[in-house]
Parts: structure tokens; C-alpha cells; sequence
């Protein structure tokens, strides 16, 4: 599979590498946010606070607590057709369809429930097994963290 550089993330996580394929196609303006966040050095150290055994993990907030995003403006949802199944990256949000900002999720298994709900930017296309073994809870102690989050064409 020939991925596009400038559309795929490497993240490095303290249970190791996870490549994700970005899909501007799906999500224009959450991808440029994924991006300048990355590019901005935003997700290094940013810890996994939220993890449900066979649904997701969550990352992004500054805090560590899921109660923050960065300095930008919250986006306008862009939701989209694309199913919410293993693998899959959407963006988290608060009650308001237009509050997602920084925090994003892996689902583990099928969460078709949230299809057209959550705005769906990207799928994890190696590594996947690394998502696997990222400690749970709700919050979790002493959390699993992303180490960095590139654009691999800056890598």
C-alpha cells in the first residue's frame, strides 16, 4: 500500500509505533488541525486518559483529564458516512457537534452507534496491535502516552 506522506501520521506511543492514514477526502479542516497540532509538537507526552476495553482509546487533552483542547477554535463538525469500525480515528467532543478541537479516538471494535456522530479523519494502518495494548480505565493510572506524533513527510 502506497501511502501519501503528506497525509500519514506516525505516532510513536510508549507501547510503540502506529502509522494512521489520513482522509482529508472525509475531513478537510480535522485533518489540517491533526496536522498542525503535530507539526506543532502538540501530542508529544500527551497521555492516553481514556481507554474502554473493546471500544477506544482517547487522547489529546492537555491535562490529561479530557477537559482541554489546544488554543485554537473548536471545528465545525464535519461528520461523514465512513463507519466507525476497528481502527478508525474521529475526533472526541462535548455536547455541541461543532466542539471538537484536539482530543481524538482509536476505536478497538465496531462502534457503529457513533457513525455519523463523531467526525471520522483518519484509520490506523499499521501497528494496530500497539493500540491493543494500551492501558484501560476511566481515568487510567499511570497512562500509556503518544511520544510523538509526526507528518511523516516531515519524519
Amino acid at each position: 500500500m502506497s501511502l501519501d506522506p503528506e497525509n500519514t501520521l506516525v505516532m510513536e506511543t510508549t507501547k510503540g509505533r502506529v502509522v494512521i492514514k489520513l482522509r482529508p477526502d472525509l475531513a478537510p479542516n480535522h485533518v489540517e488541525r491533526i496536522k498542525l497540532l503535530a507539526r506543532e509538537g502538540f501530542y508529544d507526552g500527551i497521555v492516553f486518559h481514556r481507554v474502554i476495553d473493546g471500544f477506544m482509546a482517547q487522547v489529546g487533552c492537555p491535562h490529561g483529564t479530557g477537559t482541554g483542547g489546544s488554543s485554537y477554535p473548536d471545528l465545525a463538525q464535519e461528520f461523514n458516512a465512513e463507519p466507525h469500525v476497528r481502527g478508525v480515528c474521529s475526533m472526541a467532543r462535548a455536547q455541541n457537534p461543532n466542539s471538537a478541537n484536539s482530543q481524538f479516538f482509536i476505536v478497538f471494535d465496531d462502534a457503529r452507534f457513533l457513525d455519523k456522530q463523531y467526525t471520522v479523519w483518519g484509520q490506523v494502518v499499521e501497528g494496530m496491535e500497539n493500540i491493543d495494548r494500551i492501558k484501560r480505565g476511566e481515568p487510567v493510572r499511570d497512562p500509556d502516552s503518544i511520544v510523538s506524533l509526526k507528518v511523516q513527510a516531515d519524519a
